[in-house]
């Protein structure tokens, strides 16, 4: 069972962002060291500037429908609303999925095997690490309203 900290936060591992530019760095390193590619060369440039640009818009549309709500984007701060518009319509985690659309769309363009093959081990680091324990706080703090929109919207997309 996972447990909050005791103070109005879900108590998360670390900081989302850094477990995404950690695992990109380890995998930029092994890249440069040992280069392995993973798309057609022609392919690596449009693909990481097609999830970069998706990742941005879904980022950009996810921070706008949280300043209208009037809650905190970090997570180390209270939240204060159940986010349901915007990207926050489709998906529960607009903001990691929009990091893991980053991290996809700079792999892409590095073209490096080693960075994309981490992707699974971030994705489930953030499942484990922050968004159960985002959940089970955010069930705890808002009760049916949250469990509604849980049953509603889905997890990633």
């Amino acid at each position: 069972m996972l447990k909050t900290t005791g103070k109005d936060t879900p108590g998360i591992i670390a900081p989302p962002p850094l477990i995404y530019l950690s695992a990109m760095a380890a995998g930029l390193l092994l890249d440069w060291r040992y280069p392995l590619a993973f798309l057609p060369g022609k392919l690596a440039l449009p693909a990481g500037v097609l999830l970069i640009a998706s990742g941005a818009l879904c980022m950009a549309t996810a921070f706008a429908a949280m300043r209208r709500a009037g809650t905190a984007v970090n997570p180390y701060q209270p939240t204060t609303a159940v986010v349901t518009d915007g990207p926050y319509r489709y998906t529960r985690n607009p903001l990691y999925l929009a990091l893991a659309l980053f991290y996809a769309g700079i792999a892409g363009l590095a073209n490096a095997l080693w960075a994309i093959s981490l992707l699974p081990v971030v994705l489930a680091m953030i499942h484990y690490g922050i968004i159960q324990r985002e959940e089970k706080y955010l069930e705890q703090k808002f009760g049916a309203e949250y469990l509604r929109y849980k049953n509603t919207v889905r997890r990633w997309i």
